[in-house]
């Protein structure tokens, strides 16, 4: 939801457009990478229990995934001139993909933790619906 949101927000560009919207999808997931791991550590710290080197590289190895999800759409930008799309239609491609990564992703996680199919597709449809209104208010938007 967080590279739908970025891709949302972020409007026009400069003389770079593909470029500077992968760089934005990029550093936005890993400012945010940082933000997760920072608040993971504090906390353990609020608990008397000073991070160790451990620790510390535990949790950012759990929480590189935020990285992961911003690539498949910074990616989808770069490729959209070889797929014939204006900056316009890569940003919607690149839309297109972080939702169903979304969607994909929630349901792999449900499934990892053993939950019944009815919870799958729930989760399913709430990341979708998620999608759908950061999908509404790019058009609301009129990016």
């Amino acid at each position: 939801m967080l590279a739908a949101s970025v891709v949302v927000g972020a409007g026009t560009f400069g003389t770079f457009p593909r470029l500077e919207l992968v760089l934005l999808l990029l550093l936005t997931g890993v400012v945010f990478w940082l933000a997760h791991v920072h608040a993971h550590l504090f906390g353990a710290r609020l608990a008397q229990r000073p991070p160790d080197l451990a620790v510390v590289r535990r949790v950012c190895r759990e929480e590189w995934t935020i990285v992961k999800a911003a690539v498949p759409p910074a990616v989808a930008v770069g490729v959209g001139p070889v797929l014939g799309l204006d900056v316009q239609g890569g940003q919607w491609l690149a839309l297109s993909v972080a939702v169903t990564g979304q969607v994909g992703w929630s349901v792999a996680a449900a499934r990892q933790a053993g939950a019944p199919a009815r919870l799958l597709v729930l989760s399913a449809l709430v990341n979708l619906v998620l999608g759908l209104v950061i999908l509404a208010s790019k058009l609301w938007l009129k990016h």
